[in-house]
C-alpha cells in the first residue's frame, strides 16, 4: 500500500513537472536589428571585417562572380538569458558560419542573407528572425557566397 501510495505521487510529480516544463519551453519568435547584433561587443570580437555580410535588399557593391546559396542552421543555450543575448548570440553565430563559408569557397562576400527558420523565410535588410525557447535559441540564415568589387 505505502509502495502504491509513494509510485502515484511520484508520477504525478513527474506529469505535472512534464507539462509545466513543455508550457515554460514555448518558442518566442523576435525580429531584432542586425545592425546592433554586428556592432554589439560579440560582433565586433568574432566577425571578419575582411568577408563582407549583407542582408537581402541591403545595397552591396557590384557582384563579380557568384559561388552559390548555402544555409546554416545554429543553436545556443538560451537558459537564463534575455532574448536580444540569445538571439545576437546566435545570429553572430550563424554569420561566422557564413564567413567560413565564404572563405572556403574563396569568396569574399555573403550577399541577400535572409532567414529561415521553421520553414518561414524572413527577409529585411535591417533586421534578422530569431525562435528563443525555454532552453534552445535558434537562427536559421540563407545566403549568397560572392567575390564583390572592392
Amino acid at each position: 500500500m505505502m509502495r502504491t501510495l509513494f509510485l502515484g505521487i511520484l508520477l504525478s510529480t513527474f506529469c505535472c513537472g512534464a507539462i509545466v516544463t513543455k508550457a515554460q519551453a514555448k518558442d518566442e519568435w523576435h525580429q531584432l536589428s542586425v545592425q546592433d547584433a554586428k556592432e554589439s561587443a560579440l560582433g565586433q570580437e568574432k566577425l571578419r571585417p575582411e568577408i563582407g555580410l549583407y542582408m537581402k535588399g541591403q545595397d552591396h557593391p557590384k557582384v563579380m562572380k557568384t559561388m552559390g546559396e548555402y544555409k546554416t542552421n545554429q543553436r545556443t543555450n538560451g537558459f537564463g538569458k534575455s532574448a536580444q543575448q540569445a538571439c545576437d548570440r546566435v545570429f553572430i553565430s550563424a554569420l561566422m558560419a557564413l564567413q567560413d563559408r565564404a572563405a572556403k569557397e574563396g569568396g569574399n562576400a555573403v550577399i541577400d542573407i535572409y532567414t529561415i527558420t521553421k520553414d518561414k523565410k524572413f527577409e529585411s535588410a535591417t533586421e534578422y528572425s530569431c525562435i528563443k525557447g525555454g532552453f534552445v535559441t535558434n537562427v536559421a540564415l540563407m545566403g549568397t557566397v560572392a567575390n564583390i568589387a572592392k
